[in-house]
């Protein structure tokens, strides 16, 4: 994994989450980095026994979201506590309907947009992890919520040589970037009453996402609410289709960590 842009520094880490007893919560530090011109912010997670390689998990919040929020929903640092977890902080963005004056903080949609302001803050964290932690280069993921799951199937589409698998929730693949999208595992978590982001335009996504990956048409069950769909050439697609509308279900961040430690980069 190389470093795509130049001129980002990493300017502070401290700690902003602190616990005395041996059974409280892991404890997420808060990083700053300087890209470009603006300073960005994520939480992270890192095990205090760096004695062997790490996976790597990245977890995106929806727009108008938090790190914190991510940190807590996806909560990936307690289901899986071997890995390292990084939580960013996305920036003021605009979206039509629900937010075209930009006051919530989102990020980019496709390739190219806000100038992929977030795909070289991701680079500048990828670059500090990677320097920072034994991060083992093929076990690297990416999940993200809404607007971060859209920003995950960005990430596929610019830089999918990088990841091992990614779970985009209650999300789906700009028409832009599709064309992009390299064959990857992917976990597609959708609601079937979501008004936010239309389950038909999820089921469209997941079923370009099979034919891209060259999977079966059936599926077979892959645990609760869970359908796998396996290739003979490429990386396998599961979908976890629950009857809720636009949230991360309960169950989903488990069965997401179970999918991410059965994948490796090849």
């Amino acid at each position: 994994m190389s470093a795509r842009f130049v001129g980002v520094v990493l300017v502070v880490s401290g700690l902003i989450v602190s616990h005395a007893r041996a059974d409280d919560p892991p404890k997420l530090k808060k990083m700053t980095w300087k890209v470009g011109d603006v300073t960005r912010e994520a939480l992270v997670y890192a095990p205090t026994s760096p004695e062997k390689k790490r996976p790597l998990i990245f977890a995106f919040h929806g727009h108008g979201g938090r790190a914190e929020y991510a940190a807590r929903k996806f909560a990936f640092h307690q289901h899986w506590p071997e890995a390292v977890c990084v939580y960013p902080q996305g920036l003021p963005t605009a979206v039509p309907v629900l937010d075209p004056a930009g006051k919530m903080p989102g990020w980019q949609k496709f390739v190219g947009d806000q100038k992929d302001r977030d795909l070289e803050f991701f680079d500048a964290m990828l670059k500090t992890m990677t320097a920072d932690y034994m991060i083992e280069e093929k076990r690297v993921y990416s999940a993200g919520h809404s607007n971060g799951g859209f920003f995950t199937y960005v990430l596929c589409a610019a830089w999918g040589d990088t990841f091992a698998a990614v779970a985009p929730v209650a999300a789906a693949v700009s028409v832009r970037d599709f064309k992009n999208q390299k064959p990857l595992p992917v976990l597609h978590v959708a609601g079937e009453k979501d008004r936010i982001v239309n389950f038909a335009g999820q089921e469209r996504t997941i079923e370009q996402v099979r034919k891209l990956n060259g999977c079966d048409a059936q599926g077979k069950p892959a645990g609760k609410l869970c359908t796998e769909y396996s290739s003979r050439t490429g990386p396998p697609v599961v979908t976890y289709i629950h009857p809720g509308g636009h949230e991360i279900p309960d169950g989903a961040p488990e069965r997401i960590v179970q999918f991410f430690k059965e994948q490796v980069r090849k």
